[in-house]
């Protein structure tokens, strides 16, 4: 399988040299959703925008590609779509960016949400050893839970190998349809090589994460984070497949390139790989406003938002050169000056997630149904997150055109 740049549940990409070295700055407090009469303001065409989504359509053959933008209560636009290609090549159906998708490594940042949650009731020690929590589970093959943290495992600095770099999830598609338990998967981690360097992506440290959480709780890690998170956002949109491999509701079929070359449907999958490292479903509202609420302070207390965003350099062979990780969360140089907060995701039947705020508020979701296989497709598409933060605002009174304004 072609390898894949934004930390996917299969947690590996090939390189590509884009962005600016990252300048660490404050981003402002994310704004509530824009009011219905700022959604209906008037905008202009977001030109700019619109080619770099037709660039990943056209010419990368990506099947359909979504942009969601959210400005800050106040602004001219309030908050617009852009879309390029297909939902669904058995109908035709075009794409747009209010349908449901597998949103990856993106439920990276609920868990560590949560974690951090029980963090601020003293109820987790961020800087306490795993093995507090999880006696004994990881003592094996030189691998020692008594000398790797909780904040260790979301910052990905635990030293721990991704278990989905094993061979067999060389090809995916084999077993697609099964059923895997978060302990099975740590295991199969433990068995496998050191990882070199001091960070290190790995959605083994988020299957440790969850464990964390039932054991404190005495819940499963996907109730906890439905009670404190899902469902007081009103994310309604929203939730956690278990073993059915269909997707509820409206949502973008999504594919990839099968072993014989042919493109194949990758909606259906059992996505018990991914867990709470990576198998909720969502659609970009939603992912909009859990990350705005997120970075808001809706979610934490400023400690542990702060803890949140306190990051070390990520390794550019499993991100990209000037992404910084902090506790389930990415900070992203943007070109036209500051940081980019948030996350994104990848699963392998397709569907990429991305949701991210930057410096002035501005909220960014974008979506696709196939994985970008070249590393210049992977370069647009990172050029398409720069664009929906950086372009210019449109002056007032230009008349909208093909962009769909909300």
């Amino acid at each position: 399988m072609t390898p894949s740049l934004i930390i996917s549940t299969l947690g590996r990409r090939t390189g590509v040299a884009v962005l600016l070295a990252a300048v660490v700055v404050p981003v402002a407090p994310a704004a509530a959703q824009p009011t219905a009469a700022r959604q209906h303001a008037v905008c202009g065409p977001h030109g700019e925008l619109r080619q770099a989504l037709r660039t990943l359509t056209d010419r990368h053959r990506i099947t359909g590609a979504a942009v969601l933008v959210t400005d800050t209560a106040g602004a001219s636009c309030g908050s617009w779509t852009e879309t390029a290609g297909t939902a669904d090549l058995s109908t035709r159906r075009p794409m747009n960016a209010t349908d449901r998708l597998r949103a990856g490594s993106v439920t990276k940042t609920f868990t560590a949400t949560v974690v951090l949650q029980l963090a601020a009731e003293h109820r987790i020690a961020l800087d306490a050893p795993v093995d507090r929590y999880l006696p004994g589970l990881i003592r094996q093959n030189g691998y020692d839970g008594r000398r790797i943290t909780v904040r260790q495992l979301l910052q990905h600095t635990s030293g721990l190998p991704d278990y989905l770099d094993a061979p067999e999830w060389e090809h995916p598609e084999r077993i697609r349809y099964r059923h895997f338990e978060p302990r099975e998967l740590v295991a199969r981690a433990l068995g496998l090589p050191r990882p070199h360097g001091e960070w290190h992506y790995a959605t083994t440290n988020y299957l440790l994460a969850g464990l964390i959480i039932r054991e404190v709780t005495g819940h499963s890690p996907e109730a906890e984070i439905t009670r404190r998170v899902i469902r007081p956002l009103g994310l309604h949109d929203t939730y956690w497949p278990g073993d059915d491999t269909r997707i509820h509701g409206p949502h973008s079929r999504s594919y990839f390139t099968a072993e014989d070359g042919r493109l194949a449907d990758g909606t259906a999958w059992n996505t018990t790989f991914g867990g709470v490292g990576g198998a909720l479903v969502s659609t970009p509202a939603d992912l909009t406003r859990f990350i705005t609420a997120l970075l808001g302070g809706r979610l934490l207390p400023s400690d542990q938002l702060a803890d949140m965003r306190r990051t070390v350099a990520a390794d550019p062979d499993r991100l990209w050169p000037g992404a910084r990780y902090g506790l389930g969360l990415i900070a992203s140089p943007l070109r036209c000056g500051g940081l980019w907060w948030g996350h994104a995701g990848t699963v392998p039947g397709g569907h990429r997630a991305l949701t991210a705020v930057g410096p002035d508020g501005r909220s960014v979701a974008v979506t696709l149904n196939e994985i970008p296989a070249t590393l210049q497709a992977e370069q647009d598409f990172l050029d398409t997150v720069q664009t929906a933060f950086c372009e210019e605002r449109p002056s007032e009174g230009t008349e909208p055109t093909e962009g769909e304004h909300q």
